[in-house]
Formats: C-alpha cells, structure tokens, sequence
C-alpha cells in the first residue's frame, strides 16, 4: 500500500466519522489521493464521464425510484394493503403476516428498502398499534425487518448498482433474487407466528371470503406490474434499463388513469423527492467510479486474489469470511458504499475460486440490506423512527429475533447456493 492511498483512506475514514454524508468523504479522500500522487484533478472528471457513458444501466435507478414513488402515492398502497389483509390477516399475528406479505409485493415494485420502509410501512404500522395487539415497538421492528426484501425480489436497485461493478447479467440477478426474498419472507411470517402464540397476540377480524374477488380484481392491475417488468427482461421485449422506463409509465397510467388517484401537484411532488433520492444516490455512484479508479491502480483487488490463493482458502470459508465482514461494516456504512467500494475487491478472487457472481452478488446484497437493520447505522431503524416518531430504544428491543431469522436466512443462501442458482438456470443461465 503506498503512502498515497493510505492517506485517501485515513481521509476517506476521518471525514465520516466527523459525520458528513458517506458521498462526500469518498468525493474528498479520492481528490486528496489524486493531489498527493501528483495527478490532474482532470483525471476524475474523465473517470467519472467514462464511467456514467459506459453505464447505460444506471438509468434504470431513477426509474425505478420514480415509479416506487408512483406506486407508493394514492390509493394503490392502499388496494394493495386490503389484498395482503384479505390474503393473511385471518391467521394467528395478522397484520405481522400483512406486514411481510406487504413487502414482498411492493418489493416487485420499488426496488427500494427505504421507499418500503417509509411508505407502505408507516401505513402498516398504524393498522398495528390501532387494532390493540402489538406494541409500538414490535410493529416498528417487523417493518424493518421485512423491508429488507424490497431490495432482493426485483426490481432492485443495490443489484443494478451491482451490475455496474461486476460485469454481470441484471436479468440473472434479478431472477436469482426471487427465491432468497421469498425466504427471508417465510423466515419473517414464521418468527411472527412463534412470538403472535408466545405473546397471545390477538387475531384480525377475518374480510369474509365472499369478498377476496373483488378485493384481488381491485388490486390485480398493480399487482400485475412485476409480471409485466420480469415478462419484459425475459421475454427480450425490454433491456432492463427499458424495463425500467415501462415500469415508471405503467405506474403513472395506473395512478393516474386508472385508479385516478394521483394530481398534477402530487406528480410534481413525487418527481422532486425522486430526483433528491436519484441525486443523492448519483453522489456515491460518481465517488465510488473515482475511488474504483484508485483501488485499481494500485491493484489492490489483485493483491487481495494472490493473498487469499497463498491461503489456499476454500470457496465456502472465503464466502463466510466475506459475507461475516460485509456484516460487521454494515453496522456503519451503507448499503451503496459497500456494493460500489468493498465488494469489487473481492470479484477477483471469486473467479479465481470458482465462485458463481451471480450467487455471491444476491448473497452479499441480502446482507447488505440485514446490514440496515443492524445496530447502531441500521438506517431503517432511523428511518422508520423519523416516519413514526417511535422511540429508537424500542424498536432495537424487538428487532434482535428477526435479525437472527434473517441471518439463518442468509446462512443457507451461503451453504446452498441451488436456492439463488435455480431460476436463473431454469432460464438458461450456464453459470
């Protein structure tokens, strides 16, 4: 390690522990690197262009936030939510089964742990603590627990982010995220159903069955809009970037046309607070492309292979060792940094080991989202505080069980990579 880089990280690390914005310290410590080797500032500008012409896929992440937002806006949540409460809320912890179920559908629609979290999540949690049989805690904690499967089933964006950096197919990654966030959610709605019996939570007064037709064809049209994107990507209509763009005006007309729930004004709204969302997440993408410059010049990737092939580590030990530090550094950095910064240092040494990308890509973004639930960065938990006003204090206290359900999860995402590896393989991935 040169004196220069090591100066870029003490920088990088210095600036945010003084708290300022994760973007801003990788902006920073990559200028002072370029200033200390002796290199034109120029050099980030052309960096960083090469990098934002040569990713045609990034357009897919303000699309995606678009129609998140969309989706999120109106009485689509709320057709949605009656369809989940119909679908669960007759069994034994029903509004914690509506919670999960809730997140598993709109996760096929935004892409986003946070747009999860502070959009259909807030409504849940208040269904929770006006029906009586959960505390504030409790609600607050499975939401965020269960809105780190947003990310996981597509649309996702920490998997185009990822993309960029790997090289890899996003349609495989899409598909091999479907069957690991299906079991984060099962994993969720089974610890919900042992502390619902545990706690004597009481049970929901059940929608009759006469009614779930009609329920299902109100909220059929947005339940239809993954089917119509993952049809899109896989049916060679669409790249994904397309897919994205199809999404966000499939959103618009169901809103505004069909449900008619969406203003002139509340479309302007939504269009400021994703271009806030797409600005701010734009930042790291630009820091990191700079910084990714800089690790590679000093090929500090390839010096990490040749340590761990000197190891003779196994592909299993190496996959645990990662995924424990990618889980440590969760609890202070977000999920974006690590998926722009820290993975790409180790896709060396996976091809080197034989380790499939696609399945270290959905096992590394899946405790990356564990990692915003995690004490004492947890975004979620902030996020779902300021939403909420709920005390940190309580939602830390009830949110330890479902993170170890989701790190059981995790556990055997790592030890049977055939439950990430079987749908894109079933759709001819040779990986």
């Amino acid at each position: 390690m040169t004196f220069e880089f090591f100066l870029c990280i003490a920088t990088l690390f210095l600036i945010a522990g003084m708290g300022a914005p994760i973007a801003y310290a990788i902006i920073v410590s990559a200028f002072v690197y370029l200033i200390a080797a002796g290199q034109s500032i120029g050099v980030a500008g052309k960096v960083l262009m090469d990098g934002l012409y040569q990713s045609f896929i990034l357009l897919a992440v303000p699309l995606f936030i678009v129609a998140a937002n969309i989706m999120n806006a109106g009485t689509v949540s709320d057709r949605l939510l009656r369809f989940c409460v119909a679908l669960v809320g007759r069994f034994k912890g029903g509004l914690g089964h509506v919670n999960v179920v809730a997140s598993l559908v709109f996760s096929g629609m935004s892409g986003s742990a946070v747009a999860d979290a502070a959009g259909v999540g807030k409504i849940v949690i208040d269904m929770m603590i006006k029906s009586g049989h959960y505390t504030r805690g409790y609600a607050a904690a499975i939401t965020a627990a269960s809105a780190t499967i947003g990310p996981i089933i597509p649309p996702s964006i920490p998997m185009v982010l990822y993309a960029l950096v790997s090289n890899t197919s996003i349609g495989y990654l899409f598909l091999g995220g479907i069957l690991p966030g299906l079991l984060m959610g099962v994993v969720l709605m089974a610890m919900n159903f042992w502390l619902s019996h545990r706690r004597g939570f009481g049970t929901e007064e059940p929608i009759p069955l006469s009614e779930i037709p009609q329920v299902t064809i109100r909220a059929f049209p947005a339940l239809m809009m993954p089917a119509i994107l993952l049809y899109g990507i896989y049916g060679g209509v669409t790249t994904p970037t397309e897919a994205a763009a199809v999404a966000a005006f499939y959103a618009l007309v169901l809103a505004a046309v069909f449900y008619r729930s969406l203003s002139l004004r509340g479309f302007y709204e939504i269009l400021v607070s994703s271009a806030r969302s797409s600005a701010s997440i734009g930042l790291v993408i630009g820091g990191a492309l700079i910084l990714n410059y800089i690790v590679a010049s000093e090929n500090i990737p390839g010096r990490v292979a040749e340590a761990l092939v000197g190891l003779d580590i196994s592909p299993l030990v190496f996959l645990l060792g990662v995924n424990l530090l990618i889980l440590v550094l969760g609890c202070i950095l977000d999920a974006s940094t690590i998926i722009l910064v820290i993975i790409p240092l180790f896709l060396p040494s996976c091809r080197d080991l034989g380790i499939d990308l696609v399945h270290f890509g959905v096992v590394a973004i899946v405790n990356c989202m564990i990692g915003l639930i995690t004490p004492p960065y947890g975004i979620l938990l902030f996020v779902i505080n300021a939403v909420t006003r709920i005390p940190l204090s309580e939602i830390i206290r009830e949110i330890w069980l479902f993170l170890a359900v989701l790190i059981f999860a995790l556990m055997l995402l790592i030890l049977f990579p055939g439950i990430t590896l079987w749908l894109p393989r079933t759709m001819g991935y040779a990986g």
